[in-house]
Parts: C-alpha cells; sequence; structure tokens
C-alpha cells in the first residue's frame, strides 16, 4: 500500500510515531526517493510513504491486535497534528466486537484502526474490570 503525503518528511515523522503503537518501524528510508518503508518486523506487511500529488485521497483501515494499541495510535495521531473523526471505542453500527479509531492525517489521508473479535470489545471489557 502507498500512503501519499505532500511532504516527505514531515510525513515520515509524523508516521514514525503515529504507527509506533501498532508495531510497524520505519525499514527503509529513501530520502532521495521521497519514500519510506514501514514495515512490522516477522511480517509480510509494509506501508510505504510517498510524497505526492495524490496526497489527502486515501481511505485506508489497519489492524490492531489489542485494544490499548487503537488508543495509543489514536492518542500518538492526534499529539502529531491529526485530526481525530472517531473517538476510540466500540462500533456497534459494525458489531460489538468492532473497537475502533479513525484520524484524518495533516494531509487529509483517513486511517482508521481497528481491533476486532475476541481481541476488541471482549478484551475491552476485560481491562476494565481488572
Amino acid at each position: 500500500m502507498i500512503l501519499p503525503v505532500r511532504d516527505y518528511e514531515t510525513g515520515k515523522r509524523f508516521y514514525e510515531g503515529a504507527l509506533r503503537p501498532l508495531g510497524f518501524a520505519l525499514v527503509l528510508d529513501w530520502p532521495d526517493g521521497r519514500k519510506a518503508w514501514f514495515g512490522i518486523e516477522g511480517t509480510a506487511s509494509s506501508l510505504w510513504l510517498a510524497e505526492s500529488d495524490a496526497a489527502g485521497t486515501l481511505e485506508v483501515c489497519l489492524g490492531a491486535d489489542r485494544p490499548q494499541a487503537v488508543d495509543a495510535f489514536h492518542a500518538e495521531a492526534l499529539g502529531a497534528g491529526a485530526r481525530s473523526s472517531w473517538e476510540p471505542g466500540i462500533r456497534p453500527e459494525f458489531n460489538r466486537d468492532y473497537y475502533a479509531a479513525r484520524i484524518q492525517d495533516p494531509d487529509g489521508n483517513s486511517i482508521e484502526v481497528v481491533c476486532r473479535g475476541e481481541t476488541g470489545a471482549g478484551a475491552l471489557d476485560q481491562s476494565v474490570a481488572a
């Protein structure tokens, strides 16, 4: 997947922080090509960030393994200049096990992070009860 941003350096800094709670790290930094590759160690997942005139046109959903990662992504993104579209929480319009947050990055791209299934609402219920 290619994530278009207006300014390579600004976008790279934003996503280094915002994606960290999801396990993504900067794997390849290619400033001459105005691109960066973010990945999760031990997986084939990847997210290319590229300076592009298409900035602000992407709508994507990324997975999280626990609700706390959704919360951390949302907080990191807001702290780095994003706007919140959805505060972290259960989205009953989808189902009771859909725990998600959505932000608009500084370029206007819409990024949703979701934790589904037992690890969604069930894990949240357990952490609140503890």
